[in-house]
């Protein structure tokens, strides 16, 4: 007979008897398929990189490819451990109301995962990366940038792998952005004497973590409140009452559920796959800049209408400038300065603006595409067009810029900005497969001890049918809206786990206050902790890749 166990406030928790099968045998046909598959997915990536980099005349030195090579398997590792982090956020509601075998429900949801990053947009992938010190985007290739890709990621993985080991369902994207804010400020202080650097870029830190910390209000009331809006229009009351043991729920409630969880693990793909994404991207810049650091895809068509676009925003600059002038050697340090302080209103900013946007679409036109652009000239045309892209946008920002600039100009800003962006801003589709199958395969590992959290330690009461669905529908909704209208990153985790939260209130039952104290002190802690750990991880290997003379 199974021992009675009880929780801190001294109600019953679930008995074996009562647990959803979590553990069964595995398939040799399933484990070798899962090791041909990363396998293969490796081999696809290293194929799709030595290809490229062939068919643009890069060579790489034994170094770069060393350096490459790991830093690549870093950040797919940090997707394969975001991936079994938080895949109970999608699975434990399916288990816990037998609508689905744990065994299945995983597969099915790192199949959704896959599906979800395949087909995400990758605008959350660069709102990460601007996160991160205008001189590493700039210079990523030396030795102070593959020391943030390696800081940043390592920090994100050990805080998500212990916060696992002990069962808490913190946040990937959580602790990924106190990496990257650790690395800010880390690069902060220790290039304090050399003239100081951009730190943290606090605008659009300001507009993430609100974003992180949005979400799981939103995730608690909404469910709350869909709950009540189920209760009132769906009458059935098997949606409200403890599921059967072992046994599955009335066919409609369980493709409401299935639905629910495939909903959540699609979002999740396509929201958490972006992270690891624009890193990848960086890595890639860096080690091979010829290949990578221009979108040489684009048809040369395009390229009229592009330099149009340069053209007319560099007017619209130049005119704002007024009689301030600058040359083109000066214009460059003017914007990275301006990007540096956050401040783009300023007469020598917009004279700057101008000269460099003049510049690009002069060298474009030049070479007549991107994908002519010779290897020397690329590392050189990407970063003016980083500049002239996102100072402009700072300028648009300033407070004064509905004054500044009428509707017209910021259109035809606008237009060079989306032109800039296609030149700059993309994703292979190589990359995107190698994410999704980290990612995917992640979700198949590792995924008992969260689900068991979220399943039985939030709520008092077992699960039930609506507690279950309006928190996943609830989560999905919120993560969708956040990656295709706010082009943010949100935390799944946060949201469902406070989803479930809510739906449990609703319900009438009550929460666990062990749990949910230990899960807000898990939140509390992962900026300072994790930071911290980037921080000290970045001055690190810095050090020793100045020592091996990488730079």
């Amino acid at each position: 007979m199974a021992t009675q166990m009880f929780s801190s406030g001294g109600f019953p928790e679930p008995t074996q008897a009562d647990r959803p099968a979590l553990d069964g045998p595995v398939n040799p046909i399933g484990r070798w398929l899962f090791i041909l598959t990363i396998i293969g997915g490796l081999g696809f990536a290293g194929y799709s990189i030595a290809t490229e980099t062939a068919q643009v005349g890069e060579t790489l030195a034994l170094v770069t490819i060393l350096l490459l090579g790991g830093a690549l398997l870093i950040a797919l590792g940090f997707e394969f451990v975001n991936g079994f982090h938080d895949t109970a956020n999608a699975v434990a509601t399916v288990i816990y109301t037998n609508s689905m075998p744990a065994q299945v429900a995983v597969v099915w949801s790192g199949f959704f995962n896959l599906l979800g990053v395949l087909l995400s947009s990758g605008a959350v992938a660069y709102s990460i990366v601007a996160l991160l010190p205008v001189e590493l985007i700039l210079n990523v290739g030396s030795d102070a940038g593959f020391a943030m890709i390696f800081a940043l990621l390592l920090a994100a993985i050990l805080w998500n792998l212990a916060t696992w080991y002990v069962g808490l369902p913190n946040s990937s994207s959580h602790a990924l952005i106190g990496s990257i804010l650790g690395v800010g400020f880390a690069n902060q202080l220790l290039s304090s004497g050399t003239g100081g650097t951009s730190g943290v870029d606090w605008s659009q830190a300001q507009k993430v973590l609100t974003g992180l910390a949005i979400a799981p209000v939103i995730g608690f009331f909404g469910a709350m409140a869909l709950l009540f809006a189920m209760k009132l229009v769906l009458r059935n009351p098997k949606l409200y009452a403890k599921p059967a043991t072992n046994e599955p729920p009335p066919r409609g409630i369980r493709a409401l559920l299935i639905f629910t969880c495939t909903a959540v693990s699609f979002a999740h793909g396509g929201n958490d796959g972006q992270k690891g994404m624009g890193l990848i991207m960086l890595i890639l810049i860096g080690c091979a800049p010829t290949a990578y650091a221009l979108n040489r895809g684009l048809p040369s068509e395009s390229v009229p209408a592009f330099v149009q676009q340069a053209n007319r925003a560099a007017d619209v600059f130049g005119t704002k400038a007024g009689t301030a002038t600058v040359n083109a050697a000066t214009a460059r340090n003017v914007l990275a300065s301006a990007l540096k302080t956050k401040s783009a209103n300023d007469p020598v900013v917009y004279a700057a603006i101008g000269v460099v946007s003049r510049d690009i679409g002069a060298q474009v036109a030049r070479y007549g595409s991107l994908a002519n652009v010779p290897s020397a000239a690329i590392s050189g045309l990407r970063n003016d067009m980083y500049l002239a892209l996102d100072s402009s946008k700072l300028a648009l920002k300033a407070k004064t810029a509905s004054a500044t600039f009428v509707e017209n100009e910021r259109k035809a800003i606008g237009e060079f900005q989306h032109g800039l962006e296609d030149s700059t801003r993309f994703i292979p589709t190589w990359v995107k497969v190698a994410v999704a199958i980290a990612l995917g395969l992640g979700t198949m590992v590792g995924w008992k001890r969260i689900v068991v959290t979220v399943g039985e330690k939030i709520g008092k009461t077992h699960m039930t049918y609506g507690m279950g669905g309006a928190a996943e529908l609830m989560a999905a909704m919120t993560i969708l809206l956040a990656d295709r209208f706010f082009l943010v990153p949100v935390s799944t985790t946060h949201i469902l786990s406070s989803g479930v939260a809510g739906a449990t209130v609703a319900s009438g039952a009550s929460l666990q206050g062990t749990t949910l104290r230990n899960m807000a002190l898990a939140w509390i802690l992962t900026l300072p902790a994790v930071m911290t750990l980037a921080g000290g991880l970045y001055w690190l290997f810095l050090s020793v890749l100045r020592a091996m003379g990488t730079a």
